[in-house]
């Protein structure tokens, strides 16, 4: 049965890939999506280029404004979750505690 049959990836017990933590917006203080990825570079390509439908899409987030790296995958996607929780105000004082211009940070990854 040839494609039914999970890929078995040998990764030693307790040892995940890390992740990144990443936030995309339309312009400064403009709308905001938190995201979760093991590959930044390839995942915000996709949103600059509109690849998939969905909420980037629909509302043209193309600048990567904010990434946060974890060695641990899964504690990147706790971190997302945490984030997505959190009040309008402290996503944006993360951001410009970090990126106060609201630079495009797409260009110090490639």
């Amino acid at each position: 049965m040839a494609g039914l049959v999970p890929a078995i990836h040998a990764v030693q017990p307790g040892a995940m890939r890390g992740g990144w933590i990443y936030i995309m917006t339309n312009r400064p203080n403009g709308t905001l999506y938190i995201g979760v990825t093991s590959d930044l570079t390839r995942r915000t390509f996709e949103h600059r280029e509109g690849l998939y439908a969905g909420f980037t899409k629909r509302y043209s987030l193309k600048r990567l404004v904010f990434m946060e790296r974890y060695e641990d995958i899964r504690d990147a996607i706790q971190r997302e979750r945490t984030m997505k929780h959190w009040p309008r105000a402290w996503k944006v004082r993360l951001i410009l505690d970090l990126n106060p211009d609201w630079r495009d940070l797409y260009d110090d990854l490639i």
